[in-house]
């Protein structure tokens, strides 16, 4: 036992509270794993919403006449060095759109006789939606052969889907805390109908019942305290792997996605939050079925 405190009542000696530590440590593996994807689904959203969010990639569509599409090339720089909203703007060379298609056409792509774009990569201003269709439709007006893409359209999308994963895994979390609730109310009137007798005569010797509330508060302290870290222990491993799976992903896939110190003191504050609603769970249920039975 993690939590020593002297008890007027048998409680140790009952069977059917054995197994709430290894229901308890269930519970916290999932509530774990729920908060550690929330946190990473927050942070890779914030990331690319922060480094994506207004800006727009310019893209000229190649043709025939190398000499033309160098003529709108122009053009749009003239275009975008004069618009208001543009914070800056920077041309793509050949040597970066190949190293940018590398993952999808392998080695080959230095050798590719496919006819490159141009591309130009701006950042506006004020990441509005307005600046954006605004700047859009000014050089489509002046330059054919002009594709805009709007980074902001799908970003919102797949903040979107994120958001909603994110919902899901806080309604498990909530599921997960309701059902350890249930389990240690569950235990506690077990026990309280077990101990009936013994509960009497402690009334009759002058026990309140917020002392006798206590001795089941601290034994679901201490099983819930071995539960949970029990939890915790299995659920790190879980954790370690995750995380070196993702950073040995391509940074252009996913980046950012990591635990910074106060995600690590979230998580491995969960076994206390989770001790503790279980204390406070089992002197409530006490309480309030002494004020019934007595």
């Amino acid at each position: 036992m993690i939590f020593m405190h002297r008890s007027d009542l048998p409680l140790d000696k009952e069977e059917n509270s054995r197994f709430l530590p290894w229901l308890i440590a269930f519970m916290v593996f999932l509530s774990i794993l729920a908060v550690a994807g929330m946190v990473a689904l927050n942070t890779t959203a914030s990331r690319w919403d922060a480094g994506v969010r207004g800006t727009l990639t310019i893209q000229i569509v190649p043709t025939d006449d190398s000499a033309s599409d160098e003529v709108r090339l122009n053009e749009v720089r003239t275009i975008l060095a004069t618009a208001p909203e543009v914070e800056r703007y920077d041309t793509l060379d050949e040597a970066r759109l190949v190293s940018l298609l590398k993952p999808w056409l392998g080695e080959n792509a230095e050798n590719s006789d496919l006819p490159l774009p141009r591309l130009i990569d701006v950042e506006l201003r004020k990441a509005s939606e307005f600046a954006a269709k605004d700047l859009s439709i000014r050089l489509k007006k002046r330059v054919r052969g002009v594709i805009v893409d709007d980074h902001r359209i799908w970003l919102d999308r797949l903040v979107r889907m994120i958001e909603t994963f994110e919902a899901l895994a806080f309604m498990i979390l909530i599921l997960i805390a309701l059902a350890t609730v249930g389990t240690v109310v569950f235990t506690t009137k077990t026990g309280l109908a077990i101990h009936r007798e013994a509960i009497e005569v402690l009334h009759l010797m002058g026990a309140h019942d917020e002392y006798i509330a206590r001795q089941f508060a601290y034994r679901a302290l201490s099983l819930g305290i071995s539960g949970a870290f029990l939890g915790l222990a299995l659920a790190l491993p879980i954790l370690w792997v995750l995380v070196h799976i993702v950073e040995s992903l391509d940074e252009r896939l996913l980046s950012g996605v990591g635990f910074g110190f106060w995600h690590w003191t979230l998580i491995l504050a969960m076994p206390i939050l989770v001790a503790v609603i279980a204390m406070n769970t089992a002197k409530v249920t006490v309480t309030r079925n002494l004020a019934r039975m007595l």
